[in-house]
């Protein structure tokens, strides 16, 4: 994902937490397990490129909403794992 205004986080299912800010770009490698939301001081505009399945079907699964705890926690630790 490629971050084009504001700034948030980008989050794994490990705990690991990076920020993105406007013009940096954030890989997640496929299959990997991640959220991403602003920060609690900004809004975030992001654009991201998704692959299609061959058959056309859109190969993304939403998983559940993170908590406020994970929330609350990735304003701590962001910027930690860059």
């Amino acid at each position: 994902m490629h971050g084009v205004e504001g700034s948030g986080f980008v989050g794994t299912r490990d705990g690991r937490v990076v920020r993105i800010r406007a013009g940096e770009t954030v890989w997640p490698p496929p299959g990997e397990e991640h959220w991403h939301g602003a920060a609690d001081d900004t809004l975030m505009a992001h654009l991201a490129l998704l692959d299609v399945n061959e058959d056309g079907s859109d190969p993304t699964r939403w998983l559940e909403p993170v908590t406020d705890e994970q929330y609350q926690a990735a304003h701590t630790s962001a910027g930690t794992t860059r």
